[in-house]
């Protein structure tokens, strides 16, 4: 699996990085086939009333499928402990759908009937 991180608008420090990396890496356990992490990290824009709003936006690429996750927050650490914890929801599904239709291809080649 390889990560790959890019900073748009904001300057992308070491500590950042490594952040965004250890974070990302841990999803891994989740789901056995990742292939891909891309994640973007930036400010969406300067004139916002509450003050700068930082975004994390995370594609996974899994086989025959890319998981797209985004989270706004007013830090970019924050952000991407946001993206991270969606994306673990977000494979849990996955894989839960997935083992659904593996028993149902089980159940119909036994004979079952639902």
């Amino acid at each position: 699996m390889t990560i790959n991180i890019k900073g748009t608008g904001v300057e992308l420090t070491a500590a950042l990085k490594e952040h965004a990396h250890k974070k990302l890496e841990s999803i891994q356990k989740y789901f056995d086939n990742i292939q891909k992490i891309e994640i973007d990290l930036g400010m969406r824009s300067n004139h916002h009333q509450k003050g700068k709003i930082f975004y994390a936006e995370a594609n996974v690429h899994l086989p025959g499928k890319i998981v797209r996750v985004v989270k706004d927050t007013e830090d970019l650490y924050k952000a991407v402990d946001k993206v991270k914890d969606h994306l673990k929801v977000e494979l849990d599904k996955i894989k839960g759908k997935m083992r659904h239709k593996d028993k149902q291809v089980l159940r119909e080649a036994k004979g079952y009937q639902e």
